[in-house]
């Protein structure tokens, strides 16, 4: 084992005299995950050994005081292996972003396809929904470098909607998709009626022409 221990900076410290515990945040979204308590063995016995002292005094009360010092040191050795411990169990969770050293998660703030968090290389159609949704499609279409997967899109993809997450399982989207990867479930809202091939209404459910139920 190395003398240095490694440490990262989007971490809190909820550790007490009885055990060791840490929380890892996102720098990006703010969620994170919490290690199990790491039970210290040596912190209940001492507590008795400082409740007998107290009720004792005299040469075991000075005893508690020795134990004391000596517990201080164990618990600091303990709270060392325990936090390296906790940075080697959480570090897959994690990722650093080379572009702006930030800590994020690798399920929600990360861009696998760019090898950068999504603060620097946000999701395209997180970015399209949130342009069209403002009204900013000019701006996006001029300052965005699109991808090859999405340069086939038209202003038709822009007026059937875009969504950013899906609505079923909330997975964020990161192309202009019909159905979402994660779950399967249709992204895209239907235009026509599949029995006459009337234009349907938005959010109608049911055909206003001939009554067939939307699906």
């Amino acid at each position: 084992m190395a003398d240095e221990i490694e440490f990262v900076t989007n971490y809190s410290d909820q550790s007490t005299e009885n055990g060791f515990q840490y929380e890892f945040t996102c720098n990006r979204c703010g969620n994170g995950y919490r290690t199990r308590f790491d039970a210290w063995s040596i912190g209940t016995a001492s507590q008795v050994l400082d409740g007998a002292g107290g009720m004792l005094g005299g040469l075991f009360g000075r005893a508690a005081d020795v134990a004391d010092r000596a517990k201080s040191a164990a618990w600091e050795k303990a709270h060392d292996n325990a936090f390296e411990k906790a940075v080697d169990e959480i570090r897959p969770k994690f990722v650093q972003c080379p572009r702006c050293s930030d800590y994020v998660c690798r399920d929600r703030c990360w861009n696998e396809k760019k090898g950068l968090c999504k603060q620097c290389a946000p999701d395209l159609g997180v970015e399209m929904a949130a342009a069209q949704a403002s009204k900013s499609v000019e701006e996006v279409w001029a300052h965005a470098k699109m991808s090859e997967e999405d340069k086939h899109l038209t202003e038709a993809d822009w007026r059937e909607g875009i969504v950013a997450s899906c609505p079923k399982c909330g997975a964020p989207q990161a192309t202009n998709t019909k159905f979402c990867p994660e779950c399967g479930a249709p992204l895209k809202s239907q235009q026509n009626c599949t029995q006459c091939g009337s234009k349907l209404e938005p959010g109608a459910k049911f055909c206003g022409q001939c009554g067939t139920k939307v699906g």
